[in-house]
């Protein structure tokens, strides 16, 4: 069993936030002013690593004639946060469709930030070998985890023991 567990960490990050009022590094900041700064730091931290995903789409699937963009941080119409990359080509534009987009947003009214793309619901599946069902493992792990925290969204934290069951950090 591999016991790779970034994205649990994370998710349990997520949680204990939620749980315990806070949000940063520790759990540290309860100020909306706080955790924008936080956010603001994380934004900086996931630019070039935004860049470099949608470079790789750009080079492997649009021969290199895409544009990668990015909107830096900027206030939403609802008063929070965000920042957009973006990956658009002339055939998506012309088909009037979203281009690839990571989003990073603030919501005002949110405990803490989330990230999310113009659609994601659906992963490509085309697995005939055990190397390509173990290349899918992150994937499934995206999955998973946008899974559990799509239904704490619905309910709260309390519908995960782990972050009921330990205490306070």
């Amino acid at each position: 069993m591999r016991t790779e567990t970034t994205h649990i960490d994370a998710l349990k990050r997520h949680f204990r936030d939620l749980r315990d009022g806070t949000h940063g590094v520790g759990g540290d900041t309860v100020s909306r002013e706080g955790k924008e700064r936080h956010f603001t730091q994380a934004v900086e931290l996931l630019a070039p690593y935004a860049f470099e995903v949608l470079d790789e789409f750009n080079a492997a699937l649009l021969y290199g004639e895409g544009r990668v963009d990015g909107t830096g941080l900027q206030r939403t119409p609802d008063g929070g946060l965000g920042a957009a990359w973006t990956l658009s080509w002339s055939e998506q534009r012309e088909s009037g469709i979203a281009p690839i987009t990571l989003l990073a947003h603030y919501g005002r009214t949110f405990h803490h930030p989330h990230l999310r793309g113009a659609t994601v619901s659906e992963w490509p599946l085309n697995v005939s070998t055990d190397e390509q069902a173990l290349a899918e493992a992150p994937t499934l792990r995206v999955i998973a985890t946008a899974d559990l925290h799509n239904l704490v969204f619905q309910r709260d934290y309390r519908i995960v023991p782990a972050i009921v069951r330990e205490g306070p950090l």
